[in-house]
């Protein structure tokens, strides 16, 4: 789990072109995220990174389709 939990981090740092790494409330939220997926059955490691990385996504509100610019028009 927590290669997949670095495989994360690694890749949103890299999509999110941050400056800044994560802050450790973010980083604990993920990893309960991971573990609720994990009891819940999911166990493929590429799949946890993608749920991972939308839940981040969610997190920072990135994919809020208002802050992205789309109006509905």
């Amino acid at each position: 789990m927590e290669a997949v939990l670095e495989r994360i981090l690694k890749t949103y740092d890299l999509l999110a072109n941050r400056t800044t790494a994560l802050g450790d409330d973010a980083r604990a939220k993920l990893t309960d995220y991971l573990a609720m997926l994990a009891q819940g059955g999911e166990n493929d490691p590429h799949r946890l990174a993608v749920c991972g990385l939308t839940y981040l996504r969610k997190l920072d509100g990135s994919n809020d389709p208002v802050k992205a610019g789309y109006t509905g028009l």
